[in-house]
């Protein structure tokens, strides 16, 4: 007999594999190192398979990668402690709100009161810590991927455009100056000449592949 799933119980699956990731980040930052370099964001971060690409790097870093797939603004200001303040770090790399641009009641001015709060609790907690808040990535809604169905990405797609991405950049931008934080682009050779991210580097149009995810520590490098 097929078993059909509701909303509700996607939802608390969902919630139930975000708790699940929160309580080992906290077992792990037992183990882990005081003071190094910590990611943090949505599934644009835990996806960025940074321990393996860094062997291409000269120098070694100390890096956690504390990212949560499916995050938004608010999920991340209540695993603050997990994700961020156990690890005390002393650089801090943030890409976090694609998932509320993606929501169908989004509004810009929600997202930067939600990340405002965010980086508030991390300048009073962590006053010396480097703070580096990266744009978001393009997306591209053109292209057809092999794996993913396109209808399945329609919706998404309704919301999370490029324009949408570049009027919330310009929003983070101005709200690190406000905190004194550095607010970096790396996308440099993500996008085709449409201004849409390369196909050959992306998933589903939204997430990506390995080899985009190269460029991006490529361009990261001089931060670290």
């Amino acid at each position: 007999m097929k078993v059909t799933m509701t909303t509700n119980d996607q939802n608390h699956i969902i919630h139930d594999e975000k708790s699940e990731k929160v309580k080992k980040y906290s077992i792990l930052n037992q183990l882990a190192l005081k003071g190094q370099t910590v990611l943090v964001g949505s599934s644009l971060m835990e996806f960025f398979p940074i321990n393996e690409l860094q062997q291409t790097l000269q120098r070694n870093y100390c890096i956690y990668n504390r990212g949560i797939a499916g995050y938004v603004t608010a999920d991340l200001l209540a695993s603050m402690e997990a994700c961020i303040f156990e690890l005390e770090p002393t650089k801090l790399f943030i890409n976090i709100g694609t998932n509320d641009i993606s929501a169908s009641d989004y509004e810009l001015e929600h997202l930067i009161a939600s990340y405002n709060k965010i980086l508030t609790q991390i300048a009073n907690r962590l006053p010396a810590c480097r703070v580096y808040v990266m744009a978001y990535y393009p997306v591209n809604a053109k292209a057809e991927f092999p794996f993913v169905p396109r209808e399945s990405m329609d919706e998404v797609f309704k919301f999370r455009t490029n324009e949408t991405i570049r009027d919330a950049n310009k929003a983070i931008e101005q709200l690190a100056i406000k905190h004194g934080y550095d607010f970096i682009d790396v996308n440099e050779g993500l996008t085709d000449a449409e201004g849409d991210l390369k196909q050959e580097y992306a998933v589903d149009g939204i997430h990506m592949l390995p080899n985009g995810y190269a460029v991006v520590l490529n361009n990261l490098q001089k931060y670290l």
